[in-house]
């Protein structure tokens, strides 16, 4: 049988009440009273029931997301598992409230991190921009004794409770290690297309991709990166200018958003040999493109799990409780035609 808090009560000789406030970290107790209490809980191996100290208390866990709001496909299915999991919140003892800022607006985030304080949220979940601004804002939250996780891309110098999201540079790598087997003996230069190179999570992954072309595959050139800012319109006029630029074009890695502009940019190069194409995420845009055989493979983050890690990861930091490394690892998927689910 488990023991209990009036187990711990009988063996340190101290009544429940005084038990309760070791427990909670609350003062009016002395030294010595607490050191038996604490030594009791060691030697009868008492585990704390948070599910149901927090059920007996009526807390409700306040958890706030910032969002970015843009035409990214990703982030809009990424603010749909929020919304989902806002929407059964009450049933799970949750209230999560949804901030949304505009894309890469290095001020706005801040401000919105900045507001966050007043609420004094149990947990905040967000994605970087990886600016100093955004890390003064962000160290504000934490100092304040706030834990913060940051999603989807991380923070450069920032102590989180959390980083929900994938190794972006391993991404990087693999991206490359399929391009370069993929073009094999191909001629031609390979464009690295980026969203933006303020978000840490797409400079990971140029850096990953550009050192395993220049170890396994140095011959190969690279044209210099751009940067279509999530943007369906700015990356089809940037992939189309490298079309013209460069008529052999035998690659694109798109490491970014906007990937419809880019599939609308293959699309009208019209028949005949077209560059291997990876990207990112699995959306419904790049699902048909695939089918269609207008690109070759698509790295895939779950955006449902990264919401559930950060949300499950917050609620054990306010609680003080360990968290299970392993559940809260996000894997790479690799999507080709023949594996799509």
């Amino acid at each position: 049988m488990k023991p209990t808090v009036h187990d711990i009560a009988a063996y340190a000789g101290v009544s429940l009440a005084t038990v309760d406030r070791v427990l909670n970290g609350r003062a009016g107790v002395r030294a010595v009273t607490r050191e038996r209490v604490e030594a009791a809980v060691a030697a009868l191996g008492f585990v704390r029931d948070m599910a149901a100290a927090n059920l007996a208390k009526s807390r409700v866990y306040h958890l706030v997301f910032i969002l970015p709001a843009n035409d990214n496909s990703f982030m809009i299915g990424l603010r749909a598992q929020v919304e989902t999991m806002a929407a059964r919140a009450a049933t799970e003892r949750m209230q999560i409230d949804i901030v949304d800022v505009p894309a890469f607006d290095i001020q706005a985030l801040a401000a919105a991190l900045d507001a966050a304080l007043a609420f004094k949220p149990d947990g905040l979940a967000f994605v970087a921009v990886d600016a100093p601004a955004v890390l003064d804002a962000a160290e504000r939250v934490r100092t304040a004794g706030i834990p913060v996780a940051t999603l989807v891309s991380d923070l450069s110098g920032f102590r989180r409770a959390h980083f929900s999201g994938i190794d972006n540079n391993a991404a990087g790598r693999t991206a490359g290690t399929l391009m370069g087997r993929f073009l094999a003996e191909r001629r031609g230069p390979v464009l690295p297309l980026a969203g933006s190179l303020m978000v840490r999570d797409h400079r990971e992954r140029l850096e990953g991709f550009c050192a395993v072309m220049a170890e396994r595959f140095p011959d190969r050139v690279l044209l210099p990166v751009v940067e279509g800012r999530d943007d369906p319109a700015e990356a089809e006029r940037l992939v189309t200018a490298a079309f013209d630029a460069h008529p052999d074009l035998a690659g694109i890695y798109s490491f970014g958003a906007g990937n419809r502009g880019l599939i609308r940019s293959l699309n009208a190069q019209g028949a005949g040999l077209r560059p291997v194409v990876i990207l990112h995420e699995l959306t419904s845009a790049t699902r048909a493109a695939l089918l269609d055989d207008r690109i070759d493979a698509v790295l895939n983050q779950d955006a449902g799990h990264e919401v559930r890690s950060a949300i499950r990861v917050l609620k054990a930091k306010a609680d003080g409780a360990s968290v299970v490394d392993e559940q809260e690892r996000i894997r790479i998927d690799i999507f080709l035609k023949d594996n799509l689910p």
